[in-house]
């Protein structure tokens, strides 16, 4: 049997039970009781006879008539078994006509207010018709507050919230776009320089322009150096689609926090000798262990890291602070390279984001997105802010799995 009918079926029941209950408390014979259940029973039945072909005709109306139409049914076939039952009482003329006068006004009361409440609730489905009209239409406009029974009051602020979510979801997009065309830019440009200089390179080695062995060598090393910049760039790229496409696989394994700072500072010790900037590194407390992706934590603080060395002056320093706590392990890279500005700390990690263009030559931007992918595939969290003329990037790991 369908859901549908179990609800008039136990009212029915429970209506049996209570007319039961009501007769054996007034003393009712149980013919006569029999006789007015009979009464009201045939009455009922000829009101869903008639009631339901209306409804049915109605069925593509609005609500409110479709709820003033079932009202009136409902207190014609009540005034109907009501007169049947004086009727068959032998109630007298005068009796019987207070009745069908009481019956009458209580049926106009009743259709009057089923009229009434049938527009309310015609406004209210009407206003929801118009929220949900307007979601998707006029981003950013509030929506009208809708007044009626709780359920639709509540539907209202659900339709509202998901106006929200959308036009949030809206500002991702914009966001996101707006991030692939600067991304693509600035990767169309940072190819297109090491691209530019090995091809005047091979043809002034084709066309004969050089021949003295010491300018040959030099070309030879300069050709080296742009295809490392081209080969560096496409594994960012590589890399960073990894993070992006759900496709990174994380190989957990036991390290200790200590050997992760030491391998990410002295993967990237040649870098700070070249430019001049000291490396200090420090890890307190007793030695952390934690289970990681030991390559993927590695780039990330390597990216941390040269970030920091490519911001600071010759002769600044680049302090790395590791510590561990009961579940996390925290490692902070700090740098005296004059700060990030306000207005930058939030896009810092955007993918192709650059602050100053001049001071990240060599760089597509793809360095901290990376380092945040792989961070938060850890389920940890990277964040920077300013601190003393500087700049302090903090990472922040799990030491156990997060499922």
């Amino acid at each position: 049997m369908s859901r549908r009918w179990h609800a008039p079926l136990l009212t029915m029941l429970v209506g049996a039970a209570i007319t039961l209950v009501v007769a054996i408390a007034t003393s009712m014979t149980n013919r006569d009781a029999l006789e007015l259940v009979g009464i009201a029973a045939g009455v009922a039945i000829i009101g869903v006879l008639l009631g339901v072909p209306v409804l049915r005709l109605l069925r593509n109306r609005n609500l409110g008539l479709q709820f003033a139409a079932l009202t009136l049914v409902i207190v014609a076939s009540v005034a109907l078994g009501a007169l049947a039952a004086a009727r068959a009482m032998f109630i007298s003329s005068h009796d019987l006509a207070v009745i069908e006068v009481v019956l009458a006004a209580a049926a106009t009361v009743g259709v009057t207010a089923a009229v009434w409440l049938g527009g309310r609730l015609a406004a209210t489905s009407s206003s929801l018709v118009d929220a949900t009209r307007r979601i998707g239409a006029e981003p950013g406009r509030a929506t009208p507050p809708v007044e009626g029974a709780p359920e639709f009051v509540r539907l209202a602020h659900e339709l509202e919230a998901m106006e929200q979510r959308l036009d949030d979801a809206r500002r991702r997009e914009r966001a996101v776009e707006t991030s692939r065309r600067e991304l693509v830019a600035w990767v169309s440009h940072d190819l297109r320089t090491p691209l530019a200089a090995i091809r005047v390179i091979v043809e002034a080695l084709e066309d004969g322009v050089v021949t003295d062995p010491e300018t040959v060598a030099r070309y030879h090393s300069t050709l080296r150096a742009e295809a490392d910049r081209l080969a560096a760039l496409v594994d960012d790229l590589f890399e960073l689609s990894r993070t992006q496409s759900g496709t990174l696989q994380l190989q957990l394994e036991r390290v200790t926090l200590e050997d992760l700072v030491s391998d990410a500072i002295a993967g990237v010790a040649p870098v700070a000798a070249a430019k001049g900037v000291r490396l200090e590194g420090r890890v307190d407390g007793v030695a952390t262990e934690l289970s990681v992706s030991t390559p993927e934590v590695l780039r990330a603080l390597r990216n941390v890291l040269e970030n920091a060395i490519r911001h600071t002056p010759t002769d600044g320093a680049v302090v790395v602070e590791a510590a561990g706590a009961e579940t996390e392990a925290v490692v902070s890279v700090v740098d005296s390279g004059g700060g990030i500005p306000e207005a930058d700390l939030e896009r810092i990690f955007e993918v192709g984001y650059q602050v100053d263009r001049a001071r990240t030559a060599g760089s597509a931007g793809l360095g901290l997105a990376i380092a945040r992918g792989f961070v938060e595939a850890h389920h940890g969290e990277i964040r920077a802010a300013n601190e003393n003329g500087g700049a302090r990037f903090t990472v922040r790991l799990p030491r156990e799995p997060v499922s």
